[in-house]
């Protein structure tokens, strides 16, 4: 028999005061340690946070800007066109000494004597290498500026730029730095005279692949990025949302349908990397697709981004109250009507949250994109999917490992953009939920 001990046996022992008293001290003090616990945790990532952040915008911002050096340029029919071919062979016009016409604008702006040859030399390295292409764009958009004097802006050299921005240290000794003392002079000639100026950098948002890093940008790489986010969001937000509900509403409860939400559950923890060699070995070496297209990159990240967006699917549809089915089943509406007349739109704010945030996902990964070749050199604009691109982030992976220093500013600043691009497209994500999502 069990023996009840009440509180007036001698065997009980009734907790006095002060042993109350410290069990409530030990609880909130572990309460309290908790607490800190949890402080320190957040303010550690905040504190990481708040450093990648500033890395990346201190050495970003400046990448927004460029310095420009505006110079009378002579376009001379005797440098251009001297035979006076153009009308029968336009094409003359694209081989021109282009950049004999630099020289003798900065010549006559710097007041250089032309028979010496390492001052003429020294002077021309301060304008891009790109002045030719630029010049060469001027006379072929419109031929009668043959004979014409006309003001256009340079870009400066990668170097000048730097020097410019105040990122070169110009105090140490002329062997130890890229621009010598006599360019330093005539940098603050140009900025005397209202030549050299900084100016807002459209080309980074315009310009594509370069190995100069004054006429790198981002734009085809930004454009293949929009291609393959176009193509992600056409085939995986209608085979994933149709997938979910079939597996959620319609799919009969066995080993088969198990397997299948098991394989979708591990595949949306597979490395990145794996759908990479996927799309090498199915889309390009079996289907015979174009290596470095954004169609095979967007097919790719599509394989990545399904398994994230039937989980978040499936979860916003079994977040709807079984009434719903329930209701709209007793007043007659078929199945197929329950699900797409009530049950869908109800799920919708968590359809398109687990899409968007499926495809910021997908516009980060860069692993996948570097198997099916899309690191090419790539300066022209693509016309369709089908033409070679880059992507945004593979841009990023390729000017980090430029050697030049003005390129650490270009991939701050195309980092910059990326996660501009990202926390909107979160963003946009949590508005859309508050703004649909309802309570039960």
């Amino acid at each position: 028999m069990t023996e009840i001990v009440s509180s007036s046996s001698p065997a009980f022992v009734r907790p006095t005061a002060a042993r109350r008293d410290i069990g409530i001290k030990r609880r909130y003090a572990a309460e309290r340690r908790f607490r800190a616990y949890g402080m320190v945790a957040i303010m550690t990532g905040l504190f990481f946070l708040f450093v990648l952040l500033w890395t990346v915008i201190s050495n970003g911002y400046t990448a927004f800007q460029q310095t420009t050096i505006t110079l009378p340029i002579e376009f001379a029919e005797k440098v251009i066109d001297p035979k006076n071919e153009r009308a029968a062979n336009p094409s003359k016009l694209m081989t021109a000494n282009y950049p004999l016409l630099v020289r003798d604008a900065l010549v006559k702006a710097l007041g250089i004597d032309p028979k010496n040859r390492a001052e003429v030399k020294k002077a021309t390295e301060m304008v891009s290498a790109s002045a030719r292409m630029q010049l060469r764009d001027i006379v072929i958009a419109n031929p009668s500026v043959i004979g014409t004097t006309v003001n256009v802006s340079l870009l400066a050299e990668g170097n000048i730029d730097s020097a410019n921005k105040g990122q070169i240290d110009l105090a140490v000794e002329e062997s130890k730095r890229k621009v010598n003392d006599q360019q330093i002079g005539w940098m603050k000639t140009l900025t005397d005279s209202g030549a050299m100026t900084k100016d807002f950098n459209t080309g980074i948002f315009t310009f594509g692949a370069s190995s100069r890093p004054e006429a790198a940008g981002i734009g085809v790489a930004a454009l293949g990025s929009l291609y393959m986010m176009l193509i992600v969001l056409v085939l995986a937000l209608p085979i994933g949302v149709a997938a979910s509900i079939y597996l959620e509403e319609f799919a009969p409860k066995n080993r088969l349908t198990d397997l299948i939400e098991v394989n979708i559950n591990n595949l949306a923890a597979v490395p990145s990397i794996v759908y990479g060699l996927l799309g090498l070995s199915i889309f390009i070496n079996f289907a015979g697709m174009p290596r470095s297209a954004a169609l095979v990159g967007g097919l790719v990240l599509t394989l990545m981004t399904l398994p994230t967006i039937i989980i978040a699917t499936r979860a916003a549809l079994k977040a709807v109250p079984p009434s719903i089915r329930s209701a709209a089943l007793g007043l007659g509406a078929s199945k197929m009507q329950t699900i797409f007349h009530h049950v869908l739109p109800l799920a919708m704010p968590g359809v398109l949250t687990g899409t968007i945030i499926g495809l910021a996902h997908a516009l980060g990964e860069t692993a996948p994109l570097l198997l099916i070749g899309m690191v090419a050199f790539v300066v022209d604009f693509p016309g369709s999917p089908m033409e070679p691109s880059t992507a945004l982030p593979v841009q990023i992976y390729m000017w980090a490992n430029e050697a030049e220093r003005a390129f650490v500013e270009r991939t701050s600043g195309a980092i910059i953009i990326l996660l501009i691009f990202l926390v909107v497209m979160n963003l946009g994500a949590i508005l859309l939920r508050r703004r649909f999502e309802r309570r039960w």
